[in-house]
């Protein structure tokens, strides 16, 4: 595995959206900066880095992106209705942004360095309610998960990324939710936000 302070050069796809490791991102690809990104990545089997824009638009000039972002391999293709390109990609290790630089083309790269992957850790009895919530919140929302086996639901990684993609977080703290290293504390920060989306 590659150590903490490995690096790599990636393309850089800043969004409105921040992506979790494990998850799931469906984009339609217009832009010729764009189209020539996943053409790389399908030709060299690579990635491309998603951050959140914390300034900018998705479209046009490149936006500022969060120092903290995900890999994101493309899984699927598809043309939608409208002739655009569709990707499907899968959410991989985490990265932190060391330098940037925009090639002539107009695509955003950046130097990242790998974060160590969370160490493993089970759900602990008194954050068991976050487990229910997932599965609620799965069925209602989430198709994709709904054959993920109950292990899943037990591993605090895991449970943790699903809840902060899930519920209805501003981008601020779904970023911050990406950058904890911590998989429990990330679900006790997810407990402590649940009252605001009780009904009174």
């Amino acid at each position: 595995m590659a150590g903490r302070f490995s690096s790599a050069d990636l393309p850089l796809f800043p969004l409105s959206t921040v992506l979790y490791p494990g998850g799931r991102l469906e984009l339609r690809v217009f832009e010729p900066r764009y189209l020539d990104l996943v053409r790389e990545c399908s030709r060299d089997g690579s990635g491309f880095g998603v951050c959140l824009i914390l300034a900018g638009r998705e479209t046009g000039e490149p936006a500022l992106p969060a120092a903290v972002g995900t890999l994101a391999h493309i899984v699927d293709f598809h043309c939608g209705a409208d002739g655009l390109l569709g990707i499907v990609a899968k959410g991989g290790r985490r990265f932190r942004v060391r330098g940037t630089r925009i090639r002539s083309d107009g695509q955003l790269r950046g130097e990242v360095e790998w974060w160590p992957e969370e160490a493993p850790a089970s759900v602990p009895v008194e954050l068991a309610l976050l487990q229910t919530i997932a599965e609620r919140l799965v069925e209602a929302m989430a198709p994709q998960w709904r054959s993920a086996p109950r292990t899943c639901y037990d591993d605090a990684r895991w449970l943790g990324f699903r809840l902060a993609e899930l519920l209805p977080l501003g981008g601020d703290e779904r970023q911050r939710l990406l950058e904890m290293t911590d998989p429990l504390q990330r679900l006790a920060e997810l407990r402590d936000i649940l009252p605001r989306f009780q009904k009174a």
